[in-house]
């Protein structure tokens, strides 16, 4: 497949190079102007595969400066002082496979019981505007329905969940905001103090 790839990339840079001379040619023999003609048939070239390459990498880029990141709305240590005993009961259980899931392949919803109290919620929403994409990780008190801590994610992996067509554009692909791994470290790290003891 790869070699399939490079091989239309590389037909289409000859015919780009082709478009481009005879557009240069075509305004010699006119007497029209060399460079305008000239840039105006590259920039074509450029954009019929690379049109949504800038407003994908700076709607990306905007969103993950405006709504990615780790929050906490509850310290570890504010949770226990709170519930006086209760961390010492929990168990802590395995979240290989979730206690419910529901939705498509595109948008669904992962719910992990971590403890007797904790639930590991995961949210998976997109397409988006450009074919972004936004995964939330949300870490919740069952019995009070409060939200202890949560982490926000996108990317643009064009190769994800039915990207058809755009699944070529592989150089839309970012897989993570620039903070993310900051920000999953934080999330285990509060993850760890909360989900209790193992058996």
């Amino acid at each position: 497949m790869g070699l399939v790839i490079f091989g239309a990339m590389a037909l289409y840079l000859v015919l780009a190079i082709f478009a481009v001379t005879g557009a240069i040619s075509h305004a010699r023999k006119q007497g029209k102007t060399v460079k305008c003609w000239g840039w105006g048939a590259a920039l074509v070239m450029y954009l019929i595969p690379f049109w949504d390459w800038i407003p994908t990498v700076v709607t990306h880029q905007y969103y993950c400066a405006t709504e990615a990141g780790f929050w906490v709305y509850k310290t570890p240590e504010q949770w226990k002082k709170e519930n006086p005993g209760v961390m010492e009961t929990l168990v802590a259980q395995e979240v290989t496979v979730p206690s419910k899931r529901v939705g498509d392949d595109d948008n669904w919803v992962s719910t992990y019981s971590l403890n007797q109290r904790v639930l590991w919620i995961n949210e998976h929403r997109g397409p988006l505007l450009l074919y972004r994409w936004n995964l939330e990780s949300t870490l919740v008190d069952s019995n009070a329905n409060e939200v202890l801590a949560r982490a926000i994610d996108f990317y643009t992996a064009q190769t994800r969940g039915g990207g058809g067509w755009r699944g070529w554009k592989f150089w839309l692909a970012v897989d993570h905001c620039p903070t993310h791994g900051n920000d999953a470290k934080q999330f285990g790290d509060y993850l760890a103090q909360i989900k209790g003891a193992k058996k």
